[in-house]
């Protein structure tokens, strides 16, 4: 029976082929097994036992790039030590006079909040003052003015910094401030910013004082140790921790940012903010600085000193910083609960949008239940299979009832979230699984109805230029357009 079989020696490539047949095999299964041993969502799941099968030699190997949450270990180690002394601060933040008094703010917004702190550690703080800018210019003049005022300190954190335009003014600040003393330190995402870390201003930036840092830098030789795609999102600026800047503008000129792209100009909004809650930011930032800086490993930064924190206005804010570092699933589980607390009107507006399971069927629920939902996008955005997987969930949604409106006007990026006129969630975080679970994001909660009127009105402003979409319109679309969305849909999970 043996002797049929040909030798090594007639034929090695039939003894190589049944080798790489079991390699193959013990490898797909190995991946299955740990994919659905993981607890993702079923989607997610369900997602990669496909790709790893439809695909025999390219999905294990893209599984093994972008399948699994690998901080790294100096990384997670690092996200452990900060741990403690984190909750430190933050308790030093609880006490009299920084508690909210919530039978003045409302029983939904104590609610949210609780879970908020119980999911991220990170208490809500009375005594905020808030301004929201849209217009770009503005940004840079007032946040240019303060780096210029500031005496002690200038920290700031961005996905992006491309060097074009306003950013080079922003870039002067800096050095001007590096002469007069102030200690300035600026964080980038290694990826997202990896033009202007090659850049000739970065050059002079550092021969000013000024330090410049990459955030998750990327190269080859940490693949099999840190997934490549995790990215540092957020969008921060302290000056002296008692003026912070945050929203969804990356520092970017938007005359000049991927202005050949043919999207327009991108549209986006910040908020200066004053009061306790910048402590909280300062402390988000700190984290960050520690685990993505070279002086990570010696010594913890002092997260525990004193500061000095000054009320100065009326507005309850919670700060939430989400990502893979943290419970990753939290930052959704909170928008969800928000959403479930609508009772009239729930208005989002985002660039990216590719809801989950769970999101999908709080949305159409609360329209469902009389809430008026609408959903503000941008009519085309950057990501061509982004754009495919959104549109596929937006005939779902319409059939529920939920309006859905295409901005004109440009890119819109601005991330926002307003409900019933008294809770708003503004910051970096889209409406789709990266920012959910791969990226480290930034939102404010802020249980204020001064502060949500002016955000809505902001985003009553995108809905006039807007086209709300004709569901009947949209269902008589070729076959051919909706089944390459629906197919779109099946990657939602893992965009």
């Amino acid at each position: 029976m043996l002797s049929v079989l040909p030798s090594l020696n007639e034929f090695p490539e039939f003894y190589w082929g049944i080798i790489a047949l079991l390699l193959h095999t013990g490898l797909t299964m190995t991946i299955v097994i740990r994919v659905i041993m993981s607890n993702r969502s079923v989607g997610a799941t369900l997602s990669w036992i496909a790709v790893v099968f439809m695909f025999p030699m390219l999905g294990p190997g893209v599984y093994l790039l972008i399948g699994e949450l690998r901080l790294g270990s100096r990384r997670a180690r690092l996200v452990r030590q900060l741990r403690e002394p984190s909750r430190l601060r933050y308790r030093k933040l609880d006490r009299g006079d920084l508690r909210v008094h919530w039978h003045s703010v409302g029983e939904d917004c104590e609610m949210l909040a609780r879970a908020a702190e119980r999911m991220l550690e990170v208490p809500a703080l009375p005594g905020n003052h808030f301004e929201l800018l849209s217009d770009w210019e503005d940004v840079f003049d007032r946040m240019i003015q303060d780096i210029d005022g500031a005496q002690v300190s200038c920290d700031m954190e961005f996905y992006i910094w491309h060097d074009a335009g306003r950013t080079r003014d922003v870039a002067e600040a800096l050095m001007r401030a590096a002469e007069r003393g102030v200690t300035c330190r600026v964080l980038v995402d290694g990826i997202g910013s990896l033009p202007f870390l090659r850049s000739d201003t970065i050059q002079v930036l550092r021969r000013k004082g000024i330090r410049v840092e990459a955030a998750l830098p990327g190269g080859i030789w940490r693949i099999p140790f840190v997934r490549f795609d995790l990215r540092m999102h957020r969008k921060l600026v302290l000056i002296d921790d008692q003026i912070a800047w945050t929203g969804s503008l990356n520092l970017v000129d938007p005359r000049f940012f991927k202005s050949e792209a043919g999207f327009g100009q991108w549209i986006d909004a910040m908020t200066r903010l004053e009061g306790p809650a910048v402590e909280a930011l300062a402390i988000t930032f700190q984290q960050d600085w520690y685990v993505e800086t070279d002086l990570g490993g010696t010594e913890l930064p002092d997260v525990t000193g004193d500061q000095l924190i000054r009320k100065r206005g009326t507005a309850a804010v919670q700060v939430l910083p989400s990502g893979p570092a943290n419970q990753v699933e939290a930052i959704e589980r909170l928008l969800i609960t928000a959403i479930y607390l609508a009772r009239r009107e729930l208005v989002i507006t985002t660039p990216y949008f590719v809801p989950s399971e769970a999101l999908q069927m709080a949305l159409a629920t609360a329209s469902q239940r009389g809430v008026k939902v609408i959903v503000v996008v941008p009519a085309i955005v950057d990501s061509l299979l982004v754009r495919w997987a959104s549109q596929a969930f937006m005939g779902d949604l319409m059939q529920s009832g939920v309006f859905i409106a295409k901005f004109h006007g440009g890119l819109l990026h601005t991330k926002s979230v307003t409900i019933d006129g008294h809770i708003s969630l503004f910051g970096s975080l889209n409406m789709d699984p990266r920012s959910f679970r791969l990226n480290f994001e930034l939102t404010l909660a802020v249980y204020d109805i001064t502060f949500t009127n002016t955000l809505r009105a902001l985003q009553q402003e995108y809905l006039n230029q807007s086209e709300m979409i004709d569901p009947v319109a949209w269902f008589s679309r070729s076959f051919l357009t909706r089944f390459g969305e629906k197919t779109a849909r099946l990657m939602g999970p893992l965009l």
